[in-house]
Formats: C-alpha cells, structure tokens, sequence
C-alpha cells in the first residue's frame, strides 16, 4: 500500500511538473515555417522544421524557379542551401487566425549557381501593404548567419499575411532562402510607451499596430543567445561592440540563481533568464559615471527603445535608484527598480521609449546623417546609495526597433502602391496597352482615310437629257428641247 501511495504521489509530481510547463511554453496561434525553393522538409539547429514551399500551396508567381546552391561548405544550414527565385512579381500568402502583431523573419543567402547570376538579385519585399525591403541585393556584407536574418513585426487582423517580392528592374530578379510567419505573445508589444525629447518625456499611444523593424538585439553583459534558447527563437548579440564606458568604472555580473518572472513584469517571451541573468552595473567603488551604449541608425524614422532590468546585484531591496538617458536626454529620474518589480530581487522589467533621433539633432542645429547613432545611458542618481559597496546602475538587454514612416514604410518614403505600379510586370502591361490603344487609333483614322479616298475617286456622271417620252424607267419625265 505504500509503494501504491508513493507511486501516485511521484505521478502526480510529474504530471504537475509537466503541466507547468507546458503551461509556460509559448504556442502561437499562426506559425508557418517554409524552407523556400525545396521540395522537402529541413530541419534547424533549433529542432523546428521547416516545410519546403514546393509540397504545400503557400507562393505564386509565373516564371519562379527553385534553385539549389553550388559549392556550398558543409557547416551551411539547410534552409540557406535552396531559394525561390522569382523573375517577376511572385507572393506568399498566409492564413491569419487570430488578429495581433505577428513575427515576420526573411533569410537570405546569396546562393552560388552556374543557372543565375547572383549578382542580378535587386528586389523590394513587401509584408501587408509596408514596404520592408527596398533595392535589396540580399547581402548584407556579413558572414554572420544572423546578419542574413530581417525581422519585421506587423500588425495583422484575421484574414491573410501576404509577402511580396518584386524585382527592382526588367533585368533583375526577386529571392528569398526562408520564411517564418509567427503569432507573437499579446504582451510582447505594449501599445502605450513613454516619448522622449529634448522638451522631455510624453506618453506615446498605438505603438502596437506600427509596423516595426527589429534593427538591433542586445544582451548586456552577457555571451550570444541563440534561438534554441529563446522561447520565440530570438538572436541576442552581446554588447561589447556597442558599450562605449570603458574607464573601467563598471563591471559584467552573473546570477546563478532563478529568474522569478511574475504577473506584471517581463515574462520569458518578452525576454529569456539568459538576458536577465546577466547584466553591466555600475559601482560607487569604481567612480560615479553613467554607462553607455551607441546603435548606430538611419535618420528619418522613429525608434522604439526597450531596455531590459533585472537586480541580480543588490544585496537587499530598495537600495538601487538610477537614471535612465536617451540621446542624452533624461528619460527616466531615480528609477526605483525594487518597486517596479514588486520588491522582489531578480525579476525582470522593462521599459519601452520612443525617440526621433533625427529631431533630436534638428534641436540641435545639426545635421542628421544617415547613421546617426542612438545612444542608451544609465547611471546614478540623486537617490543613489551612499555604500560604496552598492550597485549605482544596471542595464541587462536592450532592443531597438524602426517604426515604419507615414508613408507606411520601412524603407525610405515611398510607398507599396508606387512600388507595385511601376514594377516590370505592370510596367510591360501598360506598354502593350498603350501600344493597343495606339493601332486601334491608327486603324480607325486609316479605315476614315481610305473611305475618304475612295469616295472621291468615284466620281459623278452628268445625267444625259435626250430621254424618250414613253421611257418606262423615267419617273419623271423630261422632254429634250432643241435650238
């Protein structure tokens, strides 16, 4: 009867444990992962798989073909090994079952092929009505297989995700090597932010429904994260590249310890324990200075900002007050980290700004190139321990999003309905149009000439007067009188 009960109590253990986490595990609603230009499944590093174009009814276009690269190294994965080529305008559409913002990742691999030459790739993608991707060669000069990954977060209501892929020119063509379609959590994209400026911060409405460039994914302080673990298959890079305090005045942290995600702060979608679990800080010991960081970005577009916290370093609550800059305006004064997580010790927050790096240097009578950066900052404030012991700042991810333009564009200020009517499909259409409307006009001024013509060639004969009297074919009748 004991070894009965302990059995119960072990199943019931299990069944408990894999309820939780089943429970915790994120499962989209619309997930569609296409291996593009294969006719079968390949899968990742990360245990998905995705399931070739040619075996289910996604695409469309005339003329696309599937091509398999040549002289590939061993280490290349599957799905940057085939690509839909596409000669002329071609789209993939998706079936949206639920309405939200949705994940849109685009690979691409420059295949080598002795069919094409690569070097004709220029294209325009565009995802819902938003132009995501203008003249694109598909290289972005990297050999970072991350670097060959665009990310887009678009606003989709129940119906279709349509992606379209439109060749720049006559002479070029369209390709893509991957695509993934995913639902994204309802709490990854608050629709209320905080706007800041040189006049100070605002509230920002609609963020959600923007449509939304992942540009930049960093983990602070901490090594790469890759797909397989981040429970929405993100790439985070790590910040050395980026941090620009380097007077030794701050340090990298580690926590071994659990991440306790709760109601009301960052869940493991919005960011995964090997963000939180990391972090750069700031210490009284080392001197009083802020940390920053620098993403360089293109002028002409809002930027969704969303910095990442968790006190993995305090010794106790309540001793961590920092301020929080943007573009070196203040953001955030005394930010109270223990109240914003419920006065628990290392549970995630976030915090989501809006800037317009280009009025930022307008207001400052400069210029805005292209590539202007967008610098992050933390550091101590007025409220800032006096132990010199304690922690002044922390910073533990930051994520930095292009909001697309009022032309609805992620891509310079053109617009899907220019792009699409003067695509080379379209184009040539017209052109035979024309060049119809023109022989119709031709041939009928050509019919109008020759009657014309022949009209006046005809002639008229002069009626003879010497007509009989008894004449039974003369109506009226005339007699002929003679001098």
């Amino acid at each position: 009867m004991a070894i009965l009960y302990s059995r119960i109590v072990l199943y019931l253990f299990v069944f408990l444990l894999s309820s939780s986490v089943f429970a915790s595990s994120f499962s989209p609603p619309d997930e569609y992962l296409v291996n593009c230009g294969s006719d079968v499944d390949s899968t990742v590093i990360d245990n998905r798989r995705f399931v070739g174009d040619a075996t289910v009814d996604l695409f469309s276009s005339e003329g696309s073909i599937a091509l398999r690269g040549e002289h590939l190294s061993p280490n290349v994965p599957q799905i940057y090994r085939t690509a839909r080529v596409f000669a002329r305008q071609g789209k993939y559409k998706f079936n949206v079952n639920e309405a939200g913002t949705h994940m849109v990742r685009l690979h691409f691999n420059r295949l080598d092929s002795s069919k094409i030459e690569i070097g004709d790739a220029l294209f325009h993608v565009i995802v819902n009505g938003h132009v995501v991707l203008r003249n694109f060669s598909g290289d972005d000069s990297s050999s970072n297989f991350e670097s060959r990954v665009r990310e887009f977060l678009i606003w989709v209501d129940v119906g279709e995700l349509v992606i379209r892929f439109v060749p720049s020119q006559d002479s070029k063509f369209a390709f893509v090597n991957a695509i993934e379609v995913i639902s994204a959590p309802k709490d990854l994209i608050a629709d209320v932010a905080t706007s800041v400026s040189r006049d100070g911060t605002d509230k920002f409405n609609g963020l959600a429904k923007q449509a939304m460039e992942v540009v930049y994914r960093i983990n602070v302080g901490g090594r790469k994260v890759t797909p397989f673990n981040d429970t929405l298959w993100r790439t985070w890079l790590p910040d050395d590249d980026f941090f620009k305090t380097g007077d030794g005045s701050s340090e990298k942290t580690y926590f071994t310890g659990r991440i306790k995600y709760r109601s009301g702060g960052a869940s493991r979608e919005v960011g995964p324990d090997n963000v939180y679990n990391t972090a750069r800080v700031s210490k009284r010991s080392r001197g009083l200075v802020d940390m920053s960081w620098d993403f360089p970005v293109t002028a002409g577009y809002k930027y969704l900002i969303r910095m990442h916290f968790c006190d993995i370093a305090s010794k106790s609550l309540g001793r961590l007050y920092f301020n929080v800059y943007i573009n070196g305006n203040l953001a955030y004064q005394d930010f109270d980290l223990s109240y914003a997580a419920d006065n628990v010790l290392a549970s995630p927050y976030y915090i989501d700004f809006v800037v317009d790096p280009t009025a930022d240097y307008n207001n400052n009578n400069n210029n805005s190139p292209s590539g202007s950066p967008i610098t992050v900052s933390v550091g101590p404030s007025n409220k800032t321990s006096v132990d010199e012991g304690g922690v002044d700042a922390i910073l533990n991810g930051v994520e930095i999003m292009k909001m697309s333009n009022s032309m609805g564009s992620l891509a310079g200020y053109v617009s899907a309905e220019t792009i699409l009517s003067s695509c080379p499909n379209r184009r040539n259409l017209s052109i035979f149009i024309a060049m119809l409307a023109f022989m119709c006009i031709f041939m009928s001024f050509y019919i109008v000439a020759q009657r014309k013509k022949a009209r006046d060639n005809y002639g008229w004969t002069k009626l003879s007067l010497d007509v009989l009297e008894d004449h039974p074919k003369s109506g009226n009748q005339f007699i002929a009188r003679k001098a």
